[in-house]
């Protein structure tokens, strides 16, 4: 069984991702966790209240997402009603990243799937500041979907990769599971000065191979530095409708991460997106 978390603010980009996530997994034994983080809202709007209305508000504000959660669930079934799928919600007093992290080690969560943006869907940037926060400092699998993507699922995937960031098997056992069941083309994309592979990059790229099996694996080779430049074009050339990459520790995905450089490198990112954890669990 897959087991996924859906972070929601129930805006419309939230529940396309929750849309995508059902079609992604249709194939799939899968249990959804359905969640909406409310500490930021409830300390936003009781600043000046005394600690006894605090806790009223904040039962009441409770009780309100639960009601609208259930309202999720009912859509999804409505939409999905799929015997292999399980539907759960859950609404958390906490931060959204924490909620996250915490749910990722107690319930064993393969993946978080969520929108690129909530309902402020800010046209001028890519990712919103919670998708960000996400990426950033949760120790989980990460796929964001594009506001109002309703294309098909993944099948021309875009995987950059230098083959020297270690890979976790667990990982790529969810990419091939989640790209198995449509057929998908795998396309490793490496970019550099040289061609020419090192033994350890050689074992690498092995290991990715045997990973990916039954999937149909390439891989393209390009010289060259501006790794953006090259993703960007692949994409709209290669008719790609999944971009992966892994976040690790001094990575062009760290890099990109960074709030001040994710739009300035210039990455249009317009299709989903799955981020790859290379950090401790």
């Amino acid at each position: 069984m897959i087991r996924v978390l859906i972070p929601t603010d129930f805006s419309e980009n939230a529940f396309n991702a929750i849309r995508y996530a059902m079609e992604l997994l249709k194939y799939q034994k899968s249990e959804f966790l359905v969640v909406h983080c409310f500490a930021d809202e409830v300390y936003a709007n009781t600043m000046e209240m005394s600690r006894e209305f605090f806790d009223l508000y904040k039962e009441k504000t409770k009780e309100a997402i639960d009601r609208s959660l259930q309202k999720v669930i009912a859509e999804m079934l409505e939409i999905s009603p799929n015997p292999r799928h399980e539907y759960n919600y859950k609404a958390v007093f906490a931060s959204l990243v924490d909620t996250c992290n915490d749910m990722a080690n107690k319930e064993d969560l393969d993946l978080i799937i969520m929108g690129t943006k909530g309902k402020t869907d800010n046209r001028d940037i890519t990712f919103g500041s919670q998708a960000l926060q996400v990426a950033k400092y949760v120790k989980c699998p990460v796929l964001m979907v594009p506001v109002a993507y309703h294309k098909n699922p993944p099948q021309n995937v875009l995987f950059p990769t230098d083959y020297i960031v270690p890979y976790k098997r667990r990982e790529l056992k969810l990419l091939n599971t989640l790209t198995a069941n449509f057929a998908a083309q795998v396309q490793f994309l490496y970019l550099s000065r040289s061609k020419v592979l090192s033994h350890r990059q050689e074992d690498n790229k092995r290991f990715l191979d045997c990973c990916l099996e039954p999937n149909k694996v390439s891989h393209a080779y390009m010289v060259g530095t501006n790794l953006t430049e090259t993703i960007n074009r692949t994409i709209e050339d290669d008719t790609i409708n999944l971009l992966v990459m892994v976040n690790s520790r001094h990575s062009y995905m760290e890099s990109l991460l960074q709030d001040s450089t994710i739009d300035a490198m210039g990455l249009n990112v317009k299709i989903p997106f799955l981020i790859l954890q290379n950090l401790p669990r």
